[in-house]
């Protein structure tokens, strides 16, 4: 073996003293995703979730049950990973609920976090990753103001939702800085709803009581993810990515989104900004609002994005391989112009739980890969159900992106959810 040879990096067997082992922080069905790619690679994967039975869970060699959230149950979780022999230790968050200080504090003493602890504190708080794009990067947002208190909130929905007083009053949008997914995310729609907006914050947030951003209403044309990949090669964009919401989290995604080259241009310089901001090799999920030619930051995932399920089928490389290949050092594949290629217009929709239930069973499988022959669905194996609860998701692939959220929608449908 020659001296060159003896530097490249090893991927070893998992499971022995050679393994590049990642710890998942977070095993939900991005996480999932994220596994089976790694696996793929040959990783070794460890999945760690506030639940037994998490979607990664099953797929991962090994598994830890703790509340990511308490610092010291995470301290001990990570050092006693990195007191395991391999060759090369990830940590990898997959959700913002993490007690990311401990993240920062074993980054000091030589722990590799994926893209970095910084990041994944900024994104997991929504003022910290605000804050860096509009006041340090200076970048075009929405109005907005930090709350505290549910006094603070009236003061702010009195000034951002009706500004100066002279016409109807704007409706505000008001969020836990903490929190993801739509979860503690509500709109407030007239002056007297600021309080429950408030209370629902508190209460239905991911992390616990915190406080909220309230944001003015901004009138765009369509908002869209920007999958960004920071790698060893420099930084790919995929083509950009439409979807719709409901109550904060998504219920459909496409791509491409299409866009005048004035704003396809201006979102790229947007999302590359905040990513250089961020640091860090990896996938980060770059939302924005888009009116005409002008776009407007929202908000950044050091991660794969929900809405970017799509990729699986619209990309030969989708957003969780190229996740993996980032931050592993891989070549990412790009075109000429520095962006991953597609396949086709392609895309998702969601499956969703109507009501409670234990271990949940499926119908209708076979009417939904009957659709189309470009039908793909994935279920996500988590072992409860609830109103409103993203169970699974139906892919298509078609001529353009409407004949292809068509197929999707009309998968997803025959999917039934039952006890």
């Amino acid at each position: 073996m020659s001296a060159s040879e003896t530097l490249k990096p090893v991927h070893g067997t998992p499971g022995t003293a050679g393994a590049v082992r990642l710890v998942l922080l977070g095993s939900g069905e991005l996480g999932r995703e994220v596994a089976i790619e790694a696996m793929r690679l040959g990783c070794e994967v460890v999945a760690v979730d506030r639940y037994d039975g998490a979607p990664a869970m099953q797929v991962a060699h090994r598994s830890h049950t703790i509340a990511m959230t308490d610092p010291d149950a995470l301290r001990e979780l990570l050092r006693a990973e990195r007191a395991r022999p391999c060759a090369r230790l990830l940590v990898v968050p997959e959700i913002e609920a993490i007690a990311t200080p401990v993240l920062e504090e074993l980054e000091a003493e030589g722990l590799h976090v994926v893209p970095t602890a910084r990041a994944a504190r900024l994104t997991m708080d929504r003022e910290g990753i605000r804050r860096l794009a509009a006041e340090e990067l200076g970048l075009p947002t929405s109005p907005y103001r930090f709350c505290t208190t549910a006094e603070e909130l009236r003061d702010a929905v009195a000034a951002l939702g009706t500004g100066d007083g002279s016409g109807p009053f704007v409706p505000c949008v008001v969020k836990p800085v903490m929190s993801s997914s739509g979860k503690g995310q509500s709109v407030v729609r007239a002056p007297e709803d600021a309080d429950a907006s408030w209370a629902y914050a508190q209460e239905s947030g991911r992390t616990g009581p915190s406080a909220v951003i309230c944001e003015g209403f901004v009138a765009f044309d369509y908002e869209i993810t920007l999958l960004t990949v920071r790698h060893a090669g420099g930084t790919a964009f995929c083509a950009p990515i439409g979807h719709t919401q409901e109550d904060g989290d998504y219920r459909e995604s496409w791509q491409p989104q299409p866009m005048t080259d004035a704003a396809a241009a201006r979102a790229e310089e947007i999302a590359r900004r905040v990513t250089d901001g961020l640091g860090g090799h990896g996938l980060f999920g770059v939302e924005l609002f888009v009116r005409g030619d002008e776009v407007l930051f929202s908000e950044v995932s050091p991660r794969p994005h929900d809405t970017g399920m799509v990729t699986m089928a619209s990309q030969a490389s989708s957003e969780f391989a190229l996740h993996v290949r980032a931050i592993l050092g891989l070549p990412v594949p790009t075109d000429a112009a520095g962006r991953v290629p597609l396949l086709a217009p392609a895309a998702s929709a969601v499956i969703l739980g109507d009501c409670d239930l234990d271990a949940p069973s499926y119908t209708g499988l076979a009417e939904a890969l009957a659709v189309d022959p470009s039908v793909d669905v994935r279920l996500f194996g988590k072992p409860d159900a609830r109103p409103g609860r993203r169970l699974g998701v139906a892919l298509a692939r078609g001529g353009d992106v409407d004949a292809a959220r068509a197929l999707a929608r009309e998968a997803a449908g025959a999917v039934g959810v039952v006890g």
